[in-house]
């Protein structure tokens, strides 16, 4: 890899730490490709991401954003979860980790807080951005349907009685 090529690397990862909300640091112990690909795909489906990247050009990367105290944990063979959405990538990373032992979970950050292992699986278990506007959504709607309903309902109950007054006098 030449300088242009890691300098273009840096660029996309400032880029990438500046667009996110939340960044897991994770360590890869021995994936197999299927694996890989399988973590990945889940990733790209939660509307997250993962990288792998030189531990080298992702401090250079850090330096000066509000990712800066992650910095002490890039040693190993890491790679980085983000996502826009501060629950995504951590719920997509720590579901991944109960299925093999050969993923690990470092800490990671959300903005300039420092977050454990537990910290990201404590943000692995709040509702995602899309749930939360769902139930939002559905709080909002309840009561215009609610009355809806009962503005209906007389005319509903009307129609009821009329029906089997006339089902009576045909008999």
């Amino acid at each position: 890899m030449d300088r242009a090529q890691k300098a273009e690397q840096v660029a996309q990862l400032k880029q990438t730490f500046s667009e996110s909300a939340v960044v897991v640091v994770t360590r890869n112990l021995g994936l197999t490709v299927a694996q890989s690909t399988t973590l990945r795909n889940r990733m790209r489906d939660a509307g997250a991401s993962y990288k792998v990247s030189k531990n080298t050009l992702a401090l250079i990367a850090v330096e000066g954003t509000t990712y800066a105290p992650i910095s002490d944990m890039l040693s190993g063979p890491t790679a980085l979860a983000t996502s826009t959405d501060p629950v995504a990538a951590a719920k997509v990373v720590v579901d991944f980790a109960k299925t093999t032992d050969r993923f690990e979970i470092v800490g990671g950050a959300m903005g300039d807080t420092l977050l454990d292992v537990n910290g990201v699986k404590a943000l692995a278990e709040l509702p995602s951005l899309d749930e939360l506007r769902a139930t939002i959504i559905g709080l909002i709607q309840a009561p215009a349907t609610k009355i809806a309903r009962t503005i209906n309902e007389p005319g509903a109950q009307l129609a009821r009685v009329f029906g089997a007054f006339a089902a009576k006098t045909d008999a």
